[in-house]
């Protein structure tokens, strides 16, 4: 089978689109043919070796951690999937990823396809889906009537924080470049900031840093929490500041597999509730040029494999 993958930490010359050997389901596994996967940011910064200590990768690595597929064979153990069944996965960011023709999965981190929308689309869906559910949710406790900031609302975790955070009935501000001020709106933001934060004027309950901020951008988030509030960070390099005077908590997000939170993210987009922007989709073989490129893309980039 086809893979693109790299032997070596280095520049995007490094993805090589090569033969290799399909892999072969164990006990509690199925082997998933890949439709789609998609470019997350993170995935340039382990090719390039930035994130060597806290996400590890075995070399030569096959990116892409989002899958969207359908079951090709399965292994011992396996309820809830047979072969033929849509799924997608979060595969995790240490793991063998999903840019190649064939990948293993874990049957329990999977959840059936949304059907309202191409199955190629729905890879766009399980990391920065489940990055927005988590930190909101889990992590921050939101509940009806409060105040969030999403600082980088434009991008693609900003955005289904938003449809999210407004869904559940939160009140939302949105920090977003004017390029994407009005992406953000009819995500459904109740304020957008196109100039940063200074436009905040009232204390808020939440703040999701989902922008690969400068260390004291992100402290300056701080003073925009009411005291007993939370500042969740994504950026993973640097500690979420906290503000132990006031029980202003800061809280960094490593984002995990869960198929219930997916499954209840593929009955929102199914209902119409949840909507999964695509920018783009390109070929595996185009995957170099998309990692080669200088700034993000607005709205996720699909790497059609099938």
């Amino acid at each position: 089978m086809k893979a693109m993958r790299f032997a070596e930490y280095g520049d995007p010359s490094v993805l090589r689109y090569e033969d290799v050997e399909q892999p072969v389901p164990g006990p509690g596994q199925v082997r998933i043919k890949v439709t789609a996967t998609s470019f997350n940011g993170v995935d340039a910064n382990i090719r390039a070796g930035y994130m060597q200590g806290p996400i590890p990768v075995t070399l030569p690595h096959t990116p892409g951690s989002d899958v969207a597929g359908t079951v090709d064979a399965s292994g011992a153990d396996v309820d809830g999937f047979a072969v033929g069944d849509a799924v997608i996965g979060f595969l995790g960011l240490v793991t063998v990823g999903a840019s190649a023709e064939y990948v293993l999965a874990p049957a329990d981190i999977l959840a059936a396809a949304p059907t309202s929308i191409p199955l190629a689309d729905a890879a766009a869906l399980p990391v920065v889906g489940l990055t927005a559910w988590q930190a909101l949710f889990e992590h921050a406790k939101l509940t009806t009537g409060q105040r969030v900031l999403i600082n980088g609302a434009g991008g693609a975790v900003g955005d289904y924080a938003v449809q999210l955070a407004k869904g559940a009935g939160a009140y939302v501000i949105g920090v977003a470049g004017p390029r994407s001020a009005d992406r953000v709106r009819s995500a459904g933001a109740d304020e957008v900031l196109a100039g940063g934060v200074d436009g905040v004027t009232e204390p808020v309950d939440v703040v999701l840093n989902v922008a690969p901020v400068a260390p004291e951008q992100l402290a300056a988030l701080v003073p925009l929490i009411r005291d007993g509030g939370v500042l969740v960070n994504t950026t993973v390099w640097m500690p979420a500041p906290s503000d132990e005077a006031r029980g202003v908590r800061g809280i960094n997000l490593f984002v995990r597999s869960d198929a219930a939170q997916l499954a209840g993210l593929v009955a929102r987009v199914d209902t119409g509730e949840l909507r999964v922007e695509v920018a783009r989709r390109v070929s595996l073989a185009e995957l170099p040029a998309v990692h080669a490129e200088p700034g993000a893309v607005s709205g996720k980039t699909v790497i059609v494999v099938a």
